[in-house]
């Protein structure tokens, strides 16, 4: 068990060792070729990373919140097309608080809860029709969680994927999004604590995208700077030119600025309400995703828009994940009118202070 303040140096080790050996640029194609990477996925589940920071009487890995982002960070760095996301943090974390059983493959979550979807409840029974929208990796889910709210409480529903019609959708990345399908299912739901509702989910899921997205900009900024050292133009390595080295600086400080913001929400979150430094760390990443994705791609040019170069496995993550759990206008309204309540006197104490002013 690791430190409640640190994460524990043997995961991310292991972590990396364990991508840099199955994720590859082949692997990485032929999964999105194929709407999977089951390999890719009986070596992570076989170490326990999937269930990491799910209590070990809840049929989880134990360790920390800490601990899961930065797995979640190393998925991002090595375009790791697997539903760590989903599976962990997200899913299981709402199926173990519920007190629902773990199942042993993969699960997944509708990102907008019941939005969309007609709940009907009699009694100790639920039924569920409509229809969920761009749901992560539903088609290799064993478990589809649906976060509800009846009558002022939020409960986790746990649905067997084979029960719901899936229609194959994918994102910019190729991953899958696919649209799910409810037809009056009969669901048990359990419900959760007080303290996990909707938002907190919203916030949890904005917070997995905050960590996977600083692992890819900082894969990226590393890929620019070493291809940018080794591609020769007119007698000298092109990161020599001024205005490539331009486009270098800001990929690196993007990187650093969005490894930094996930790092302060994590620490926070797994402290306790981390609203704030949340909301604060996805608006960072997303924009820090926008610029650092252009400047990389400017460096490499036409090099970095090709099947057969990694760039784009990084970059078209990127610009998928900045728009799920939201974007960036509605991180900005958020942020915008938290600091408007404060009024003049409280925005510093807002700013240096951040989630703990609000509670």
């Amino acid at each position: 068990m690791s430190d409640v303040s640190e994460v524990d140096p043997l995961i991310t080790d292991t972590a990396d060792r364990l991508f840099s050996q199955v994720c590859d640029h082949e692997s990485i194609q032929k999964a999105e070729a194929d709407g999977q990477a089951s390999d890719i996925w009986s070596a992570f589940a076989d170490t326990g990373f999937p269930w990491i920071s799910i209590s070990e009487e809840s049929g989880g890995s134990g360790g920390t919140l800490l601990d899961a982002l930065e797995v979640l960070r190393l998925v991002g760095y090595h375009a790791a097309p697997i539903p760590a996301a989903e599976t962990g943090i997200l899913g299981g974390w709402l199926m173990s608080k519920a007190g629902l059983e773990l199942p042993s493959g993969i699960v997944t979550v509708l990102p907008n809860g019941s939005q969309g979807l007609a709940v009907e409840r009699t009694g100790d029974r639920l039924t569920i029709s409509g229809r969920g929208l761009r749901v992560p990796w539903a088609r290799v889910a064993e478990t589809i969680v649906v976060p509800l709210e009846i009558d002022g409480q939020t409960f986790a529903a746990a649905i067997d994927s084979s029960e719901c019609q899936i229609s194959r959708m994918t994102n910019m990345a190729g991953e899958p999004r696919d649209t799910v399908d409810f037809e009056n299912v009969d669901v048990f739901a359990a419900v959760l604590p007080s303290e996990i509702n909707l938002e907190t989910f919203r916030f949890r899921g904005a917070l997995s995208r905050t960590a996977l997205m600083a692992g890819a900009i900082e894969k990226m900024s590393q890929l620019t700077v070493s291809y940018t050292n080794d591609r020769v133009q007119f007698g000298r390595p092109v990161a020599k030119f001024q205005a490539v080295q331009q486009h270098l600086v800001w990929g690196a400080q993007d990187a650093a600025l969005a490894r930094m913001a996930a790092e302060s929400a994590g620490r926070e979150a797994n402290r306790g309400p981390a609203l704030f430094e949340i909301a604060a760390a996805k608006l960072i990443a997303n924009q820090a995703a926008a610029r650092a994705t252009k400047a990389c791609h400017q460096a490499h040019g036409a090099m970095g828009m090709t099947q057969e170069y990694p760039l784009h496995h990084l970059s078209r993550r990127l610009w998928s994940w900045r728009k799920e759990y939201g974007g960036d206008a509605e991180w900005s309204s958020w942020l915008g009118r938290v600091a408007v309540a404060q009024d003049a006197d409280g925005l510093y104490p807002l700013i240096t202070g951040g989630s703990a002013v609000l509670s």
